[in-house]
């Protein structure tokens, strides 16, 4: 009798670790190059992406047998799929009427700042309201331009200022503000004024607040107030996720669902009061954290001090 053969285990997903190492050893591609005009100014430079997605992507499957589904580039004139090599864009000026637009014709329109992030003015960082940013990328001089852009970057760093400009990028002229991140530049492509939606329609009118309610939602603030630090925080959902694909593909059992929080209370003050209670412990922990270093110090200057 023929020895029984361990069955076969499915791979095990590659979500988090392996993905991640690949995207860390990879060497950062630009995406565009050009120059930071300012002035009679000119700076060469490269744009490369500066965030980029962990989240788990998913495909689409046939429901009755798991096959994954094709998406086809369709002709319905020659009802026939049609190659990447036959596809150009086109803009719709009048209903099914198109009219194409080739690459070269972007790369040669008349603007100026298709080549170039064309610097119009100089703001403070702290008067462009967060709403206005976009999406994030960061400028690495070439070589020829090193010294004029550690002077730039140093230059903003001293006046505390950001550079407001100008690029096209991907079919599009972007407002963008550049500033001064690490050893680098960052740009930020801003949305221009009209792009952001009125509040008008869901703004709250003044609901009747208590200066008792307003002090005790100061004291929550205040509770659960520290510097930020970005390595605190995780994407808790992605991890989960995650956890789920690797028990379903392992045919482990699935990972249980939280439990629910406690009663929902209604009356806002008696919320507030509960929430204050709640976070003092955080509050007073983190003060603790921060004493030792302020009694050392206080320490070592009177033993300065006596001796």
């Amino acid at each position: 009798m023929a020895p029984k053969t361990a069955p076969k285990r499915a791979p095990t997903p590659t979500l988090s670790r392996e993905r991640d190492r690949e995207r860390t050893s990879r060497t950062p591609r630009a995406i565009w190059s050009g120059t930071i005009s300012f002035g009679m100014v000119s700076i060469p430079v490269r744009l490369y992406t500066a965030t980029e997605s962990h989240d788990v992507h998913f495909h689409l499957l046939h429901k009755r047998d798991g096959v994954r589904l094709q998406n086809v580039r369709w002709c319905p004139k020659d009802e026939k799929s049609v190659p990447w090599d036959e596809v150009v864009r086109g803009f719709e000026y009048a209903k099914g009427n198109y009219v194409p637009i080739s690459d070269e014709e972007l790369d040669h329109l008349p603007v100026k700042t298709v080549h170039t992030v064309d610097i119009s003015d100089f703001v403070k960082l702290e008067e462009v309201d967060p709403i206005y940013y976009d999406k994030a990328y960061y400028l690495a001089p070439e070589e020829t331009g090193a010294k004029a852009f550690v002077l730039l970057r140093q230059a903003l760093e001293q006046t505390g200022r950001a550079a407001v400009a100008k690029v096209a990028i991907r079919d599009k002229e972007s407002l963008c503000l550049v500033r001064p991140y690490r050893d680098v530049l960052s740009m930020d492509t801003l949305f221009y004024a009209n792009e952001i939606r009125s509040t008008k329609g869901i703004a709250v009118d003044g609901a009747g607040v208590s200066p008792k309610e307003i002090q005790m939602a100061i004291s929550l603030i205040e509770n659960l107030s520290d510097s930020f630090d970005p390595e605190r925080y995780h994407d808790e959902y992605q991890a989960a996720l995650k956890k789920l694909i690797e028990a379903k593909v392992e045919g482990a059992p699935l990972p249980a669902a939280p439990s629910e929080r406690g009663e929902k209370i209604v009356d806002l003050m008696e919320a507030l009061r509960a929430s204050v209670e709640a976070t003092k412990k955080k509050a007073s922990e983190r003060s603790d954290e921060k004493a030792p270093v302020t009694r050392t110090r206080t320490i070592s200057s009177r033993r300065r001090k006596s001796a």
